[in-house]
């Protein structure tokens, strides 16, 4: 049964984990957002209370 023999699947396991540690995570972080976050400031994060007018 070639399935029990570890010696070729083994290879393919270690040479994905390879690839998926080293190359794919340097090629993924080069990437930027369009638009990086900006802090806001304190003034604006002041919220108005709603009138509700049935109370």
């Amino acid at each position: 049964m070639p399935q029990l023999n570890p010696a070729p699947w083994f290879l393919i396991l270690v040479f994905s984990w390879l690839i998926f540690l080293t190359i794919i995570p340097g090629k993924v972080l080069s990437h930027t957002t369009p638009n990086e976050p900006l802090a806001q400031d304190a003034q604006l994060l002041q919220k108005t209370t709603w009138t509700w007018p049935w109370s």
